[in-house]
């Protein structure tokens, strides 16, 4: 990808010229593109926050009222369990680590503990501020807020255990919305844009965008400002990336075409 193209991605990551000067080119991060490997159906009633696979399956949070969390067959968005929550709480992001999974909320500083063979319910954790993405690397949970902030908390305590600040050539990312952890970076996706970006756990320097530019074209979105690119799933074992979005009538199966 050219310069000029990538400094436009740069300006779309950081807000535009009223940030400041743009990055020298050089010191931006590549940019990946991406082939379809493979369609699915998606419920295009989920409203998708947070999406993992787990044992074959999908784990889906969806936002709005009721909100809920939803165990998927992939082969056909045939939804085969769902727990939903009271509508008091706007559901957010999802992950599973130690066989339970953990689900935020977005205002109400509040998160959920699930069975993760059972979505039965095992518990509620507190957390300052917004929930909205939420992975985790193993041994901490990895939550952002829509902020440039990325905060780490311990999955037993809830403590917080660290934090980055997101950065693309040297400029604070907002937005960051769905996250995962794939091959020790998070992947996050930015609230109404059609981009993920790899995000160094220890620096947050971004070092790589990825352009999921007309996936869904636009005329496909019923709603299109609110019906946005939301939902990573990695398969580590099958080494296959997902991503939907919020309302979408299609998953998609990608790979990632070589970065320029």
């Amino acid at each position: 990808m050219r310069a000029p193209v990538l400094i436009a991605v740069g300006l779309l990551l950081t807000g535009g010229a009223a940030a400041g000067q743009d990055p020298p080119a050089a010191a931006l991060p590549t940019v990946q593109g991406f082939e379809i490997v493979a369609t699915y159906p998606h419920d295009p009633g989920a409203f998708t926050q947070g999406l993992i696979v787990h044992d074959g399956d999908l784990i889906e949070t969806t936002g709005r009222y009721p909100s809920t969390l939803r165990r998927v067959r992939l082969a056909d968005g045939t939804v085969l369990q769902k727990r939903e929550l009271d509508r008091a709480y706007f559901g957010e992001g999802v992950t599973e680590l130690g066989g339970k999974l953990f689900s935020l909320t977005w205002q109400n500083g509040t998160g959920f503990i699930w069975n993760a063979d059972d979505l039965s319910p095992l518990g509620q954790f507190a957390y300052p501020g917004e929930g909205w993405g939420l992975t985790d690397d193993g041994q901490r949970l990895i939550l952002s807020d829509g902020t440039p902030v990325i905060r780490f908390l311990d999955p037993v305590t809830f403590a917080e255990t660290g934090r980055i600040t997101v950065t693309y050539g040297g400029r604070p990312v907002t937005r960051l919305n769905e996250l995962e952890w794939i091959d020790g970076q998070i992947v996050a996706n930015l609230w109404r844009q059609d981009l993920l970006v790899r995000i160094d756990p220890v620096s947050g320097a971004v070092v790589g965008v990825i352009d999921l530019t007309d996936i869904l074209p636009v005329a496909e979105r019923v709603e299109p400002t609110d019906d946005v690119l939301n939902g990573i799933a990695w398969d580590a074992a099958g080494r296959r990336l997902f991503v939907t979005g919020k309302n979408w009538p299609k998953l998609f199966e990608i790979r990632l075409t070589d970065a320029e």
